[in-house]
């Protein structure tokens, strides 16, 4: 076969790799309401099906990235798609949630070496202009799957049932299975006479453990203050273990990470970036769905469709955005990227209200659709610039564990807004109401997502207030979600400032390097 046309077929299998991978994280959402049913469990416990994969995903992205610069890429990639389908496979048959939460944390070790290795591998493969089109292809597929899971999984569970949305893992891993096998070149063995640094890779997952873990307490539990020892005792405890890293790899002879990739000050722009998109985007997409679903009213399938305004965006900009950035600066079109989500946020600002619908929405969708697949994609590409080929796993495995612990601040960040409005509302109409204190109690204690489902329970909505405690919830959800909008915007907004600050043109990365 033409070397050229492999390459081509390379790309495919890495991108349904990370198709995989990445859908994973969101499918699972639309599925919760089902498995609850099915194992008759509390929503409570129900959210560790959620939780086990992103903990794991975002402990393990360095330590494969690692092995895979170390032993071979193509090898460390194959080996987490067979663990990823085996794990689906097995979590399809779970019959308990223990099993499934256990089956859930080994799939996402396989889908952290599928998701940062597949860039190093296309960077690898691929050169000159082509590297730029590949890597906005593979952001294209990144920014599809992420936001595509609603849909997805909402077509799977009404028609088969959760347990299909593993189970649909299984024919399309056997083929990028194969595909890997026959058309991906492997990279060079770079750490053959290398020891492996096991101090290095426990204290980066102690860091990561601690830091996310102590986020999901503050998540799932927000009325623990900072300072608790469930919350502020993890996140403390991430900071230690992350001076222990930075110490230990200074001091070692074959050090797990390269400290000096933090010297090219373009890298460090491109984290900034990646944290911007995770905390302020993705996190904000969590809460779109919120508003779609229990507050207008959707189905998880109607909300999916309404939402492709957001997604396809991703598909249809990535392989352009690519092309555009082996022409034009990638710096700047982050910056005009996150800028336009910027304005979508302050759009919606505008158009929040009890009986808002798709008319009004639509536009913030396309806003924030078109700014992640600019941004995505071009991250990528402009992430890897002047890495050496050595530590390209690395690179993509630190923009990857960025941009999830970015999801993952932003998610408890926004609630922490969303639910202090919320409250505040609230408690402004329960007194002129004249509330019992101790339904008000509850449904603040409830937060902005249950307690719309107490507001609107069969119970309730028998009472004489029921109706306009229904608009008073509504309100003060809204009233949350414009906090949010105004925090998402600055977050992004700081994002394009640090780009422009920090990130370089194509031609100054390699004068430096040179």
């Amino acid at each position: 076969m033409d070397n050229s046309l492999k390459k081509w077929f390379s790309l495919v299998a890495m991108s349904l790799g990370v198709f995989m991978g990445l859908l994973d994280v969101t499918v699972v959402n639309v599925a919760l309401p089902t498995m609850q049913k099915a194992f008759n469990e509390p929503f409570t416990q129900l959210q560790w099906v959620l939780n086990a994969y992103t903990l794991v995903f975002a402990v393990t992205l360095l330590i494969v990235s690692k092995m895979g610069d170390m032993y071979g890429r193509k090898k460390v990639f194959l080996a987490s798609l067979i663990l990823f389908v085996i794990a689906s496979v097995v979590n399809g048959f779970a019959p308990s949630l223990l099993i499934l939460d256990i089956g859930r944390g080994i799939q996402a070790i396989g889908g952290a070496g599928m998701m940062s290795l597949s860039m190093a591998l296309v960077a690898s493969n691929f050169d000159g202009k082509q590297r730029g089109l590949a890597l906005g292809i593979l952001g294209s597929v990144i920014g599809l799957s992420s936001a595509s899971g609603p849909l997805v999984g909402g077509l799977l569970v009404d028609a088969f049932g959760w347990e299909s949305i593993f189970f649909i893992n299984l024919p399309i891993g056997i083929i990028a299975v194969l595909m890997t096998i026959r058309f991906v070149n492997e990279t060079p063995s770079y750490g053959k006479d290398q020891k492996i640094d096991f101090i290095g890779m426990i204290l980066s997952a102690a860091a990561l453990f601690s830091a996310i873990y102590g986020l999901i307490q503050k998540e799932t539990h927000i009325n623990l203050a900072w300072t608790d020892p469930k919350v502020g005792g993890w996140l403390v405890l991430a900071v230690v273990f992350l001076a222990l890293f930075i110490f230990v790899e200074a001091k070692v002879e074959n050090p797990m990470m390269n400290l000096k990739m933090f010297k090219n000050i373009n890298f460090i722009g491109s984290v900034l970036v990646a944290f911007a998109l995770g905390s302020g985007i993705y996190a904000f997409n969590t809460y779109l769905t919120v508003l779609m679903q229990n507050y207008i009213g959707w189905s998880a399938f109607d909300t999916g469709i309404r939402q492709l305004a957001l997604s396809v965006w991703s598909l249809i900009l990535g392989p352009v955005v690519g092309i555009l950035g082996n022409k034009f600066s990638k710096k700047w079109m982050i910056v005009a990227g996150l800028l336009v989500s910027g304005a979508g946020f302050i759009f919606l600002i505008g158009q929040l209200s009890p009986t808002m619908g798709y008319a009004q929405l639509w536009p913030t969708l396309v806003m924030i659709g078109i700014a992640n697949g600019i941004v995505n994609p071009v991250l990528n590409s402009a992430g890897l610039e002047g890495v050496a080929p050595e530590e390209m796993g690395m690179a993509s495995g630190l923009l990857n564990v960025f941009r999830q612990f970015g999801t993952s601040f932003g998610v408890v960040i926004l609630g922490l807004v969303e639910a202090n409005r919320y409250a505040d509302v609230v408690n402004q109409h329960a007194a002129s109401m004249h509330l019992p204190e101790k339904l008000t109690n509850v449904l603040i204690t409830a937060g902005p997502f249950s307690g719309h489902q107490i507001a609107f329970s069969d119970a309730l909505s028998k009472a004489p207030f029921a109706h306009e405690l229904q608009k008073v919830v509504v309100n003060a959800f809204d009233k949350g979600l414009i906090q949010i909008c105004y925090v998402a915007g600055a977050i992004v907004v700081i994002g394009a400032i640090g780009a422009a600050i920090f990130m370089r043109e194509s031609k100054e990365v390699k004068e430096v390097i040179e």
